[in-house]
C-alpha cells in the first residue's frame, strides 16, 4: 500500500512572562476490551445494568476463588497491538500492582509491568492534509479495572458499583512524543478509531470505555531535541499526571492550563512539584490529586495465581491475517483508487460504515462526484440532524441512482439536488421519481434554441451590452433556464446563448 507523504507539525509555544516554552505530552490510554465477559471470570461486562449485578465471586475476591485467563481478551490485545504495528511477545507475566481503594475488593490489581504482553509500536497522528506526528507507543499491557465510587447519593456515605470490577483494560502506554494540545486530543481519536476499525474497543468515552491519563511537562525551546538525541528525561522537566480524562476537548483544556501553571511556577523561581492531579472543568483547572507514585510504591509481583502467559507465534500470525484495512491504509487508497483530496479521504474513512457506504455509492462511478454527493449532500444533511450514516434514510443505491442520472444527462445539478431532497424525505428509485414527476431535464436542442431566441427577443437591449460586454451571456442562461423550469441542459444552453450573441 503507497503511504501518503507527511512533514511533522511544529510544538506548540507558551509565551511566558520571561521567555517561550514548549511541552512535552505522554499519555496512558485505558481501553476497555470489547467481550462480553471479563478478563479472569464469565461476569457479563454490559453496560447500564444494575449496581453490583456483574460481579462473580472471583470479581468480589471471595477467599478461596481463582482467576482464569479470558482467551478472548488476550486476542483482542494481540489484535490491538497488531493494528499499532507494535512488537508481540509470545511471554508475559501477570503481575500484583497493590494499592487500597475501596472499590478494589483484591486489595491489588491483576496487571502487567515488566513483561507486557505487546511492545514497541507507534501511531500516525493526523492533524491536517499533509501534516502528522508519528507517536511512539511504549507497550500495551493488560489489566484488570477497579469498581466505581459513588459520592454524589448520599450527604454522609459513598456507595460502591462493582460491575466493572475486573472488565479487561488495554492500558496503551506512548513515549512523550505528543506536543501540543491539539496533537493529544487528536491522537486519542486516532487510537479509538483504529480500535473500533478492529473491532477491539468500542471507543465510547461517555461510558467509560476509554479514558486517558496525560502527562504533561514543559521545556525551553531545544531541550525536547536534547532528549530526543540522549534519552535523557531529565532535559524535559518534572511531569504531571492528569487523570481520568474522558472528552477531547478537556484533555487540551487540561493540558493548556497546566502548562501555563507549571511555567508560572518555573518563572517564579519555583519548583514543580511530580504529582497526580485532576481536571476540574467547572472550574477550568487542575488541582492536586496525590503525590505521584513510583512502581515501588505498588509493591510489583508476579501474581502466584496465574502462571506466566505464552502464546504461539502461529496463533499470533493467524490474527495478523484477519485484520481489517485499517485507517491510514484505507484513506491512502481512496485517494490513488478513487482520485479524491486526502481532506476527503480523512472524512470518508473516519469511521468504518462511512468508507463502506462511500464505496458502495463510488463503485463504478466518478470518485470525486461520489465524494462530493456523500460528503456535502449526505453526510452534511445528517450531521445537521444529529445522525450517523447508519441512521440514514437514503441508500448508498439511491444516492448512486441519482449520480447516474446526472452522468446521463438526464438531468442537471440543480435537478439532481431537488431530486436529492425527494428521495431523502419520501424514498423511492430516483429514476422513476424523476420520470414520474416529468424532471427529466431538455436536451432537445431545437426546444432550447427556441426558448432561447425567446429571451433573447424581449430583451434587445441587453442584447447589445453582451456583445459589448461578454460576461452578460450568464445572464441569458440564467433567464433561459428560468423560462424552462430549470430543465434545460445547462451546458447546451451555454453554447447557444453565446452562439447566438456572436460571443
Amino acid at each position: 500500500m503507497t503511504e501518503l507523504a507527511y512533514t511533522e507539525p511544529k510544538p506548540k509555544t507558551y509565551h511566558g512572562a520571561k521567555g517561550d516554552w514548549e511541552v512535552v505530552i505522554g499519555m496512558e490510554v485505558h481501553a476497555q476490551v470489547a467481550s462480553k465477559s471479563k478478563l479472569f471470570s464469565g461476569a457479563s461486562t454490559a453496560f447500564g445494568a444494575e449496581p453490583n449485578s456483574n460481579v462473580s465471586l472471583v470479581d468480589a475476591a471471595m477467599p478461596g476463588m481463582l482467576p482464569v485467563i479470558n482467551e478472548f481478551c488476550i486476542e483482542q490485545a494481540v489484535r490491538t497491538g497488531l493494528g499499532l504495528k507494535a512488537r508481540i511477545n509470545t511471554r508475559s507475566v501477570f503481575d500484583r500492582k497493590n494499592y487500597f481503594y475501596p472499590d478494589l475488593p483484591q486489595g491489588y490489581q491483576i496487571s502487567q509491568y515488566k513483561d507486557p504482553l505487546v511492545g514497541e509500536g507507534e501511531v500516525l497522528v493526523d492533524l491536517e492534509p499533509g501534516v502528522a506526528r508519528k507517536v511512539r507507543i511504549e507497550r500495551i499491557h493488560v489489566e484488570q479495572d477497579a469498581g466505581k465510587s459513588i459520592h454524589d447519593m448520599d450527604p454522609e456515605y459513598s456507595f460502591v458499583d462493582l460491575n466493572r470490577t475486573g472488565v479487561a483494560l488495554m492500558e496503551i502506554v506512548s513515549r512523550p512524543d505528543i506536543r501540543g494540545p491539539e496533537e493529544a486530543a487528536e491522537y486519542v481519536r486516532k487510537l479509538r478509531q483504529i480500535m473500533r476499525y478492529l473491532g477491539t474497543c468500542d471507543g465510547n468515552m461517555q461510558e467509560g470505555s476509554l479514558r486517558a491519563d496525560v502527562n504533561v511537562s514543559v521545556c525551553q525551546p531545544g531541550a525536547y531535541e536534547k532528549y530526543q538525541a540522549t534519552g535523557d528525561f531529565g532535559h524535559l522537566g518534572t511531569r504531571c499526571e492528569i487523570k481520568n480524562m474522558n472528552s477531547m476537548r478537556f484533555i487540551q483544556q487540561a493540558i493548556d492550563y497546566e502548562a501555563n501553571r507549571q511555567i508560572a511556577i518555573l518563572e517564579d523561581g519555583g519548583k514543580v512539584d511530580q504529582e497526580t492531579r485532576l481536571y476540574d472543568p467547572g472550574k477550568g483547572e487542575t488541582r492536586s490529586m496525590r503525590s505521584k507514585e513510583e512502581a515501588h510504591d505498588y509493591r510489583y509481583f508476579p501474581d502466584p495465581d496465574l502462571l506466566p502467559l505464552e502464546i504461539e507465534q502461529a496463533w499470533i500470525d493467524g490474527i495478523a491475517a484477519t485484520l481489517p484495512e485499517l485507517p491510514d491504509d484505507k484513506k491512502a487508497r481512496f485517494v490513488n483508487q478513487y482520485g479524491v483530496t486526502e481532506y476527503d479521504a480523512s472524512v470518508l474513512t473516519a469511521d468504518k460504515v462511512n468508507a463502506r457506504f462511500y464505496e458502495d455509492v463510488a463503485k463504478g462511478r466518478d470518485g470525486k462526484q461520489a465524494a462530493n454527493w456523500v460528503i456535502n449532500e449526505l453526510f452534511g444533511r445528517l450531521n445537521k440532524e444529529g445522525h450517523g450514516v447508519e441512521d440514514s434514510p437514503m441508500s448508498a443505491s439511491q444516492l448512486g441512482g441519482i449520480i447516474d442520472l446526472i452522468a446521463k444527462g438526464d438531468i442537471s445539478g440543480k435537478i439532481a439536488k431537488d431530486l436529492f431532497e425527494i428521495v431523502y424525505a419520501e424514498g423511492g428509485d430516483p429514476a422513476e421519481i424523476v420520470e414520474a414527476r416529468g424532471m427529466k431535464q431538455v436536451t432537445d436542442t431545437g426546444a432550447i434554441e427556441k426558448a432561447v431566441d425567446e429571451v433573447l427577443a424581449a430583451n434587445p437591449d441587453k442584447v447589445q451590452q453582451a456583445k459589448e460586454k461578454p460576461s452578460m451571456a450568464g445572464w441569458f442562461v440564467g433567464q433561459v433556464m428560468k423560462a424552462t423550469g430549470g430543465k434545460a441542459n445547462p451546458k447546451a444552453v451555454n453554447e447557444l446563448v453565446r452562439k447566438k450573441l456572436g460571443v
